[in-house]
């Protein structure tokens, strides 16, 4: 019987520790697609992009108009990412007033939640891991306030 209990327990612990070593490689790999697609953007480094963003993936920012008080959805694709990156993304941007900050939201089996700050917006991701392979599918984005010059 304890023969029995001490298998039992070891084969548990050997699958606690692969759960835990998997929790780790995704949290790993999807902190690099989502700072592969922020610091490829700032890096005007299209590969980099590419590499992040499924294929498929669809960037929105609600914009409201002033006069009228009414919303409506921008949409930019994988594509215009990839070449805006490719015409120099925000190369402009000073390394010092680079923000690069990533959270990791919540990841549950092949789906993962991140937040981006960057320099002037912050940026809600949806994750899949896509051929084993995380990849960035879904951003909604809004800008940061405009500050002030005295």
């Amino acid at each position: 019987m304890k023969a029995l209990v001490k298998t039992i327990f070891i084969g548990i612990s050997a699958c606690a520790l692969s759960l835990q070593a998997q929790a780790a490689a995704d949290t790993a790999a999807i902190k690099k697609a989502a700072l592969d697609y922020v610091e490829g953007w700032y890096e005007g480094n299209a590969e980099r992009m590419e590499r992040a963003v499924h294929p498929e993936l669809a960037k929105r920012i609600v914009r409201t108009e002033q006069s009228s008080g009414r919303s409506r959805l921008e949409k930019m694709s994988a594509m215009t990412l990839v070449q805006g990156a490719k015409r120099g993304g925000g190369k402009d941007t000073p390394a010092e007033q680079q923000q690069k900050d990533v959270f990791i939201l919540d990841i549950y089996e092949n789906t993962a939640s991140a937040k981006a700050v960057m320099s002037g917006w912050i940026d809600y991701m949806h994750l899949a891991k896509w051929n084993g392979e995380w990849k960035i599918v879904n951003v909604l984005w809004e800008l940061k306030p405009q500050k002030k010059s005295q």
